[in-house]
């Protein structure tokens, strides 16, 4: 009998995204639209484990979230830590799930006061799956009040820097 390889597309997509060429080349076409902004050489892997409790007046719950892939880089200078996250089905959380990943690790910058400024960050979801990707891509996807989103839209292109 022939054993049959078990490795799941997450596993493949880690292992692939972990070396360090592959990742700048991802990187540089997903993001850079082929510009070779990221250098395999300049990689260093990044710590990306975070925990969190979330302590309502319902229910206490230890949170553990953890990003595929996490490396530092420079962008023209700038040092910025770039993102993979790998998904293989359909998670109408996925915005969400970045959002608190990207949240969680500025957080975590302003506590350990490592850095003057903050540090940057480019996550990317990359999906795998069969069926059409047919959920937000955008926080402002979330939202049913036209008024609102209108709002949102107009705001992000005003300040780059809006929250929302």
């Amino acid at each position: 009998m022939i054993p049959i390889n078990k490795v799941t597309s997450d596993s493949a997509c880690r292992t692939f995204l972990s070396n360090d060429v592959n990742f700048a080349s991802f990187i540089n076409v997903v993001v850079f639209e082929g510009e070779q902004l990221i250098r395999p050489e300049n990689l260093v892997r990044y710590e990306n484990d975070t925990a969190f409790i979330i302590n309502d007046s319902k229910r206490i719950e230890d949170k553990k979230r953890r990003r595929d892939i996490v490396v530092k880089s420079d962008v023209n200078g700038i040092y910025c830590i770039l993102g993979v996250e790998h998904q293989s089905s359909v998670d109408q959380a996925m915005v969400v799930r970045c959002a608190i990943y990207e949240m969680l690790e500025y957080l975590k910058q302003l506590e350990n006061k490592e850095y003057k400024r903050l540090v940057p960050q480019i996550m990317v979801a990359f999906y795998t799956g069969p069926k059409k990707w047919n959920v937000p891509v955008k926080l402002s996807d979330y939202f049913e009040i036209p008024m609102l989103k209108k709002w949102i839209q107009v705001r992000s292109k005003m300040n780059k820097h809006a929250i929302l």
